[in-house]
């Protein structure tokens, strides 16, 4: 028996099946992004949302972080106060929401610094090879200090203050990134494009800034978040230690230096700024990650 049918001219063709498979499902662009980059996306959100808690902080706040009400010292948490109260009165849920600002200024910013000035010595250090042995004794010298000795030790120079806390931080973060990017510049110069722009007499300035600079960008963002969660962590322990931001100044490293004394008796003092301190340093830990996965060619192609 012919499986072929006739059509209006007498001609034999091939029926017409029916569909076994279901059609793809076609997802919109957020969802694939999602779907291809869960790791960005869930790092990505609690990160916003932090940002957005610093932003809006006078609004959400309860009352004046800094108000103190010794009436009302060390209340647990109620609905009144959702957070409870310290040892000065002093509301931990407003402290807490305003330590937001503090570490994600630091974060930020010791991220900008470093990313900028070790980007410039390693872009220097890569490409004029008389200046690479004495700028990379140099940096070997600064992380061969555990990086929050060395913070301690500016901080000790100067007085306490959010700004002389982000250059101590960069300090002993920069040194890191020069040697990256360095290491790029050393695998770049020597690729048959840059020779050819050497040989024909582009300046070192225009082939940095063309060739080389943009090959950096991908392995410079993913370092970028490393720095900007190891800076908030180093603030709260340079705050915790007594050697950071001023104590009058609510930051969850002084939350939590000033609850300390009574962790044991009320340890939602602590609790609190570390469980939004981990939140924090989890969601750029988790950005880093998914950069550096959809960045990654070689890891892109299993994607």
């Amino acid at each position: 028996m012919s499986s072929f049918v006739l059509d209006a001219g007498g001609h034999a063709v091939a029926p017409v099946l029916p569909d076994v498979l279901p059609e793809p499902k076609q997802r919109g662009r957020v969802m694939g992004f999602i779907h291809r980059h869960p790791t960005i996306a869930l790092g990505g959100t609690v990160l916003a949302l932090m940002v957005l808690i610093a932003i809006f902080a006078p609004f959400l706040a309860t009352v004046d972080p800094t108000a103190l009400a010794p009436a009302k010292r060390t209340r647990p948490p109620s609905e009144l106060y959702w957070f409870g109260t310290d040892m000065l009165g002093r509301d931990v849920y407003s402290r807490v929401l305003y330590g937001s600002r503090v570490s994600l200024t630091v974060g930020f910013s010791v991220a900008a610094l470093a990313s900028i000035i070790g980007t410039t010595l390693g872009l220097v250090a890569g490409f004029t090879r008389w200046l690479d042995a004495i700028v990379m004794r140099v940096m070997d010298g600064l992380m061969s200090i555990p990086g929050i000795l060395l913070a301690i030790a500016l901080m000790a120079l100067t007085r306490a203050s959010m700004k002389n806390v982000i250059i101590a931080i960069a300090v002993a973060e920069f040194p890191r990134v020069c040697r990256l990017v360095r290491g790029v510049v050393l695998s770049l110069r020597e690729q048959p494009y840059v020779e050819a722009a050497i040989a024909s007499g582009t300046r070192i300035p225009v082939i940095i800034w063309r060739h080389i600079l943009p090959n950096t960008l991908a392995p410079l963002m993913v370092q970028a978040t490393f720095i900007c969660a190891s800076a908030m962590i180093g603030e709260a322990t340079l705050s915790f230690l007594g050697a950071g931001t001023p104590p009058i100044i609510p930051s969850w490293g002084n939350i939590m230096a000033e609850g300390r004394a009574l962790w044991q008796v009320k340890p939602y003092i602590v609790f609190f700024p570390a469980i939004f301190l981990c939140l924090t340093v989890l969601a750029v830990n988790m950005l880093g990650d998914g950069l550096r996965d959809a960045l990654d060619p070689r890891l892109a192609k299993r994607l």
